[in-house]
């Protein structure tokens, strides 16, 4: 049995996040908030020794990803291994658009008004599913397509090599993500109305690549 040591943390704050945008696959930089806050995180996690660290391929997870391995004082890594896995959801026509528009357009054509409305209702899986339907392009991700890539992440993870049991691995993660680990792995133990912070801290572990969660949003 492997068991791997996941620290999640969400990427700092971009311009996005200030706007209110739904960022998924795209991009804007951290703001200088954002990156006070990875220094932040970087250094309560400088004495953990990490033996893997993984991120999307977005500029704001391997921004965030580098100024923790910067801080780091125990470990030998000083670049992130980034891939499409690790991703935020896409969102299709939505991306850029003011998340509380997107999602009531998402949730309206069923009688709710809001991406809370719909996960109370059903689940965040539920949500990506809606926010497909009314994507004129049908590009969003609904959920079977999102946890398809999202798993060969943690499976690329589980797979490495160079990881053994009891290592310790860091994985820059994105608001959305987190929330929706949360949703399927939880068991309902956190309230998820409201997004993780930039910044925060979320523990998991890998256990021969089942995802137990130890602990949310710290």
């Amino acid at each position: 049995m492997k068991t791997l040591n996941l620290y999640l943390v969400r990427h700092g704050q971009t311009y996005y996040n200030i706007f209110n945008k739904l960022q998924g696959w795209s991009n804007s930089p951290l703001t200088q908030k954002g990156i006070d806050g990875a220094k932040n995180i970087g250094q309560r996690l400088s004495e953990v020794p990490f033996a893997g660290a993984f991120c999307s391929d977005t500029g704001r997870a391997i921004t965030t990803a580098e100024i923790i391995l910067d801080a780091n004082q125990v470990s030998q890594i000083s670049k992130p291994h980034s891939a499409p896995y690790f991703r935020e959801e896409f969102y299709g026509y939505y991306e850029g658009t003011d998340i509380n528009q997107a999602w009531y357009q998402a949730a309206g054509p069923h009688g709710l008004k809001s991406i809370g409305d719909i996960v109370e209702k059903y689940s965040f899986d539920t949500a990506k599913d809606f926010l497909k339907e009314a994507d004129p392009f049908s590009m969003a991700e609904d959920h079977a397509e999102y946890w398809q890539r999202v798993d060969q992440g943690f499976e690329l993870i589980n797979s490495d090599p160079s990881l053994h049991d009891g290592d310790n691995v860091l994985v820059i993660s994105h608001g959305n993500t987190l929330l929706s680990l949360m949703d399927r792995y939880a068991n309902g133990r956190y309230d998820l109305s409201e997004r993780p912070a930039n910044g925060s801290l979320t523990r998991l572990k890998l256990v021969d690549g089942k995802i137990e969660v130890v602990d949310y949003n710290k």
